[in-house]
């Protein structure tokens, strides 16, 4: 987490350097802070080192040096940050007292002279510290030994949990992919190639029970002349699993024979033991992909069907078995009740009683086999009473939590050995409650979160740190999609495709917020994570409320005087409809205040103490204050509306947010935006939301260059009559424009298509993102859109186009890679040839139930197809796809990801069309 303290550091320091309302002294004092930002700079690009060096370090000995870098980095964030909101508080009530009371008007002045040997005393550690950091990662300290055999003994009992059963009983879940697998083992394909074949999922899914069971089957174990099993793990050296590999294909072979060999000399050494042999190697928890590379060079293919099968939990190690790749799933709510019986009972009987808590009990496991197994331990050394196994149902017991700590060390490597830049991400999942859904459109909001928290690279580090990655190219994705994709491939979220959402398993849950409160990263009010002692709350940098806010606030201004160095309280939890007090005064270096889930009936003016604040998020159906603007320092204003029946038409966003010109992204919740006064503009604004249409005007857009993100709001109870809206009609003049939505809320339509209620008009060429929602139009209107040149990525929801026939022609959507469609009442939509859509890579089609022809001829680009709830003719086309795609492309691109899924085979929706 040092990477992360030393993010936050640094987009401090810029905020000092680059403010607008900021002048530092001219002595010595801005080229010290040129010289601070350069080195703290310099830090994070060492503490980068670990990604290129992990698979070799002294993990004990850089958490150890990591600590202390943290500790110092936060001491002295604590000391700058404090000094500076002295002199602003020293300035602004001098101010005061002139009757100069509107801050945005005001440039401070600071002085670093007072702190300069604090600064001068930082730098030299900051030195020494990267200095010795590089050192350990390049010349590990020496493992101790006694705490190396601690460590593989505590592993080896942890494995033996995960076992699903003897090796001669079906594994619960995974038989089918044992079949699946014996079979392709065992069978003579009609490919001779040698084959690699790659079992994928998450930490205690079973990947090596499944491999072991494999491995050892002597229906397989005939087939083959020469066969090695090898765990690898994060750390490892290429020498040892060579040597590993070596004696198992040459048992008469001792390591000590072979010790002193070169690397050169056992590659070629494991290649001539491969050669013209019949092959089956398991490369087993392999983390690596450059390791998964190298290897794979070594293994002969003589087309005598040899095999080769990895175990992995990292996404891109995965993909270097281009033959097969089985993403393992967690298992379903029967299979974990069999598991935990069967753990528990073995061959014995189980009551009804304990039956029905023992399949509340599976199912709290949430799929996972390896905390079904450790839990079904448990209980299987406890008392067997109805009232205890209720107890543990209804989670008032803390079986769960003694679980997770025994499972630490096979999933606490997951986050260890992490890339620096995603272990902040990762821990900041945390401070959702346990099993909440992170909605694919509640990303936006979080990457604002990362942004304001220093936790993640800006967009133009990102750009030239990250962008030439081809995952990035490929999808055109920000930094926070990025990320959250990264941890997703990792195996350390859960992706949903069919409810469009992420998620942590709450194993991993528990180690983020263990994690977290470890490394001073956040603490939460109300989670059963662990209490901490009220002394070390000064230590954390959050404060999270994830539960019931109003208890957690209550426990928050118990504790607010032990908390004062905190920098963001997060509200979390549960929407809560009530008043709730924030108590903020003594929370004075507050810098993110994420409140969006506690409605609140007055604006709460306590937070306009906080001029240190750039983050703040709340609900809010009233006027802002236009005292809004003595935050100064703010970047991101996100304001929530509750839905009610009302007129809205007086809700306004203040004339004096014009004034406040560090804002960059600005969500004013369908509030019209005030025309702004002679003067005034917003230079560093780049994301306007919720805008109201009545506000999409000449003057409005002209004050606002450099805007590169839209979101308009159209209210079903507008006022204009039947006269169309103009709300696309000065949108030509933000020439920067990438993104573009239009939402109608809650849409009526007339039986037949009629005249859109906000016509089409001339949209900026520069736009590669366009969101239309509930607007109705015919698809003729299409031809406005697809010949947008830079246009990418293309979100059509409920019925943003309405009609039975949409055919698209051989010109339009030259550049588009993702296109979604979702409640929609078209029935016929077809290609006028093969070259339309060229360059399509992600379509999705949701919820289109009238769907009943859709194209089959898609470009070599496509990477994934998801047809979910849509008729059963739209079903059989996109199998039909399927299978034609293959056909045409497979051997040389691959295979290309399908998700169909349809409520009409299990009967949870009727055949009529809900429209």
């Amino acid at each position: 987490m040092a990477h992360g303290a030393v993010g936050s550091l640094k987009l401090t320091i810029e905020r000092l350097k680059n403010s607008s309302y900021i002048s530092i002294v001219q002595n010595s004092s801005p080229k010290i802070i040129k010289l601070l930002y350069k080195e703290v700079c310099s830090f994070q690009d060492a503490l980068e080192e670990f990604d290129k060096r992990r698979n070799t370090i002294n993990m004990k000995m850089v958490k150890t040096l990591e600590a202390e870098i943290m500790d110092v980095v936060y001491q002295f964030e604590d000391v700058i940050e404090s000094y500076v909101l002295d002199q602003i508080h020293s300035q602004s009530e001098e101010s005061h007292h002139r009757d100069q009371i509107h801050p945005p008007s005001m440039l401070f002045s600071v002085d670093l002279q007072n702190i300069m040997q604090d600064v001068d005393s930082f730098i030299e550690t900051v030195k020494k510290m990267k200095k010795a950091y590089i050192h350990e990662l390049r010349n590990p300290s020496p493992e101790e030994e006694e705490e190396e055999e601690e460590e593989e003994d505590d592993d080896d009992v942890v494995a033996s949990r995960i076992n699903f059963g003897g090796n001669h009983e079906p594994m619960i879940g995974f038989s089918k992919y044992f079949i699946e697998l014996r079979d392709l083992f065992t069978n003579n394909y009609e490919d001779p190639s040698r084959k690699i074949f790659s079992l994928d999922g998450m930490a205690g899914i079973g990947k090596t029970t499944l491999a072991t069971k494999l491995f050892q089957d002597p229906s397989i174990v005939s087939c083959y002349t020469r066969r090695a099993f090898v765990t690898i793990g994060p750390k490892y050296l290429l020498k040892n699993v060579l040597l590993h590999i070596l004696v198992q294909l040459n048992p008469s072979l001792q390591i000590s024979d072979v010790d002193g060999e070169t690397l050169a000399m056992l590659k070629r050494m494991v290649r001539n033991s491969l050669k013209h042999q019949r092959y089956f190697i398991v490369l087993d928890d392999i983390w690596d992909e450059k390791l998964c590379s190298a290897l794979k060079k070594l293994f002969p293919d003589d087309d005598n069907r040899s095999l080769v099968l990895m175990t992995t939990r990292i996404g891109d190690a995965a993909d270097i078995a281009h033959d097969c790749r089985y993403d393992l799933p967690l298992l379903d709510k029967k299979e974990s009740w069999v598991l935990l019986r069967q753990k528990v009972f073995g061959q014995e009987a189980c009551s009804f009683e304990l039956e029905k808590a023992g399949k509340k009990i599976a199912e709290n496991c949430e799929g996972l086999p390896l905390t079904i197994v450790t839990v079904a331990n448990i209980l299987s050394k406890s008392e067997k009473t109805t009232e205890y196994w209720n107890k543990v149902s209804d989670e008032k017991d803390s079986i769960y939590y003694d679980a997770y700590d025994q499972m630490s060390k096979v999933l606490l490597p997951s986050y260890n050995y992490l890339d620096q830049r995603l272990k902040a991400c990762f821990l900041y999942m945390g401070i959702y409650p346990q099993r909440y859904k992170i909605l694919f459109i509640e990303l936006f909001g979080l990457h604002s979160l990362w942004n304001a928290e220093g936790i993640v690279y800006s967009a133009e580090q990102f750009r030239e740190k990250v962008s030439q990655l081809k995952m990035v190219e490929m999808f055109d994705l920000d930094p926070c999609s990025y990320y959250i994709l990264e941890l997703s491939l990792k195996n350390l979220i859960i992706h949903d495709e069919e409810k469009s959402c992420y998620s942590l398993h709450s194993s991993f849950w528990y180690m983020c917020n263990k994690e977290a409160v470890k490394n001073k990263f956040f603490y939460a009010f109300n989670c059963s994570a662990g209490a901490l002692p009220e002394e070390d709350l000064i230590y954390q940098r959050r404060l999270c409320m994830q539960n019931n806010v109003l208890l957690a606030l209550q426990d928050v201004q118990d504790s607010i005087t032990s908390a004062s160095m905190v920098r963001s309280l997060l509200c979390t939890g549960n929407f809560h409809e009530y008043p709730v007090p924030l108590c903020l005064e003594k929370l004075r270096l507050l810098r993110v205040v994420h409140a969006v889930t506690i409605r609140f009936y007055e604006f709460p003016m306590e937070v306009l103490k906080l001029v240190q604040l750039r983050y703040l998020s709340l609900t809010f159906n009233g006027n802002i204050p236009s005292s809004i603007s003595k935050l100064w320092n703010l970047q991101w204003l996100i304001i929530g509306q509750k839905l009610i029946v009302e007129n809205k038409s007086s809700c306004n966003m203040p004339m004096e947010i014009w004034d406040m010109k560090e804002l960059k992204k600005l969500d004013v919740g369908g509030k019209k935006l005030s025309d702004p006064r002679e003067g005034s503009f917003l230079p560093n604004l780049l994301g306007l939301h919720g805008l109201h249409h009545q506000s999409c005007t000449k003057d409005v857009f002209g004050k606002i260059p450099n805007l590169m993100e839209l979101s308009i709001v159209i209210s079903s109870s507008h006022d204009n009559g039947d006269q169309p809206l103009s709300c696309f009609d000065h949108v030509s003049h933000l020439h920067k424009l990438q993104s573009l939505a239009c939402i109608i809320q809650n849409p009526t339509f007339e039986a037949e298509v009629v005249a859109p209620l906000a016509p089409l008009s001339y949209l900026p060429s520069s736009l590669t993102k366009l969101y239309l929602s509930g607007l109705g139009y015919p698809w003729e209107e299409m031809s406005k859109i697809s010949s947008l040149p830079n246009l990418t990525h293309l979100y059509l929801k409920f019925y943003a186009f309405r009609g039975r026939k949409w055919e698209v022609r051989d010109d339009e959507f030259q550049r588009l890679v993702y296109l979604e469609i979702e409640d929609s009442d078209l029935v016929q939509w077809t290609f006028q040839n093969d070259r339309c859509i060229p360059n399509i890579r992600v379509l999705r089609i949701l919820h289109c139930y009238k769907l009943k022809e859709m194209p089959l001829m898609f470009g070599a680009s496509l990477i994934a197809v998801s047809v979910v709830d849509c008729s059963p003719m739209a079903v059989n086309c996109a199998n039909k796809l399927q299978q034609d795609w293959d056909d045409k492309y497979e051997k040389d691109k691959g295979s290309v990801e399908f998700y169909v899924h349809s409520s009409w085979d299990d009967g949870s929706i009727s055949h009529d069309s809900p429209y």
